[in-house]
């Protein structure tokens, strides 16, 4: 290319294997939902009040049922990929998005949203967006003008998760909503820097002489126009690489800015207690497949590592040889996950490093209490003061009333009041 020096054309090639590299690392997000044996709805379906006693569903209880997302982009069969708590007889919408390599965005993303019945309440995981931008004014403009900006990726500088939230996000996504109150969450940042070392080992072996990682995390309290208020998450990392000029000796700066978290819960207004209960459930439920992420995480690994090889001049792979390390990834992946128990999920009970920013995030809002029952220790919102499950990490019932037994109201003596434990 006239006008682009060797070593600017090593550097823009970098610059992508940098997005692609980002752009997967951060998803370490068909559906189907799973009901509970033996629970009967025994509501008023006028009042929704239950007849069985004086308990109401939603006022002295709330009945939590895992709900497992699945990938049926990557995989033929079908793979799962994320299982979640939600409130029973939420309606779930969810995509994993695989944008193939050479796309200009390459990666896995996702979007789930999960709303009540009644349409009152809701939670979204917005798809995860990426943006980039370099010091080298010959290479900003190359980009620029190669750049196909997409819902996903985009070319701009970089901003932390304040400026992300109070900008873009609020204005282009949330329907230029009103925020209340927002508040630094330090934790989540540390807990996404657990990952940077790997990420960083990854990046110098492709020829990046520094890395530096800078990640910020907020939570936000917002107010809408239509009489409802809500929760909003998010989590920004901003990654600076130096690449050396062995022309010249001077160095270039590359920066990879990446949206991981985008989560809002909406309520209507004046709920803010009821639904801080509620967002803890289900943030704290949340839990990614190890075997559905390491086959993803597999297969862009040999994605890029093909892709650095390749001769200089070319960016994008043959889609025969794409092909083949997709089948390959896919393949391995696929035993794995038969190997699983498929009537014990003991993954579900794991957190895992990217599961426990869905933890942090909440407890800037309302803790969480370790629980025991019969399939394990798990993580659940302290916001009540009696968990109940059945042992087979399928449901639980949360509710602050001391009088009230699943068992005996449900007739179904499966149920077990958990133990709260360290």
């Amino acid at each position: 290319m006239e006008g682009i020096q060797p070593t600017n054309m090593k550097q823009f090639i970098l610059s992508i294997l940098l997005a692609s590299l980002v752009f997967f690392l951060a998803c370490n997000n068909a559906d189907s939902g799973t009901g509970l044996a033996g629970v009967q709805d025994d509501r008023d379906p006028a009042t929704g009040v239950s007849n069985k006693g004086n308990f109401t569903e939603g006022v002295d209880y709330l009945l939590f049922e895992r709900v497992r997302i699945l990938d049926t982009k990557g995989f033929a069969d079908g793979a799962e990929a994320y299982s979640m708590l939600l409130p029973k007889g939420w309606n779930v919408e969810s995509e994993i998005i695989w944008n193939g390599p050479g796309s200009g965005c390459d990666g896995t993303n996702q979007h789930i949203k999960a709303t009540s019945a009644d349409g009152k309440y809701s939670i979204e995981f917005f798809p995860m967006k990426l943006w980039g931008w370099t010091s080298n004014e010959q290479l900003r403009d190359m980009q620029q003008q190669t750049a196909s900006p997409s819902a996903y990726c985009d070319f701009g500088q970089p901003m932390t998760a304040e400026e992300y939230l109070r900008g873009d996000f609020v204005s282009q996504e949330l329907g230029g909503a009103t925020i209340r109150d927002l508040k630094s969450n330090q934790p989540v940042a540390d807990e996404m820097a657990l990952t940077n070392d790997k990420t960083r080992r990854e990046l110098m072996s492709y020829g990046a002489a520094d890395v530096q990682f800078r990640q910020t995390a907020v939570t936000a309290s917002l107010d809408f126009n239509d009489n409802t208020e809500g929760i909003v998450l998010c989590g920004m990392s901003n990654i600076e690489t130096t690449i050396p000029n062995v022309y010249n000796g001077s160095y270039d700066k590359s920066y990879t800015s990446q949206a991981q978290q985008r989560i809002l819960f909406r309520f209507p207004k004046g709920q803010g207690q009821q639904a801080d209960k509620m967002l803890s459930v289900m943030m704290s439920g949340f839990r990614t497949n190890p075997s559905w992420r390491d086959a993803v995480n597999s297969f862009w690994k040999d994605v890029r590592e093909k892709k650095q090889v390749a001769h200089i001049g070319r960016i994008r792979m043959m889609d025969e040889q794409t092909r083949r390390i997709g089948e390959e990834a896919i393949r391995r992946g696929n035993e794995r996950l038969a190997d699983m128990d498929v009537q014990m999920y003991n993954w579900e009970q794991k957190q895992q490093s990217q599961d426990r920013i869905h933890s942090e995030f909440i407890k800037t809002i309302r803790g969480v209490e370790n629980y025991q029952d019969a399939s394990g220790k798990i993580e659940l919102s302290s916001g009540y003061d009696h968990a109940w499950s059945r042992g087979d990490g399928s449901g639980f019932i949360m509710t602050n009333n001391s009088t009230f037994d699943p068992s005996s109201v449900f007739q179904d003596q499966e149920w077990k009041e958990m133990k709260k434990v360290d």
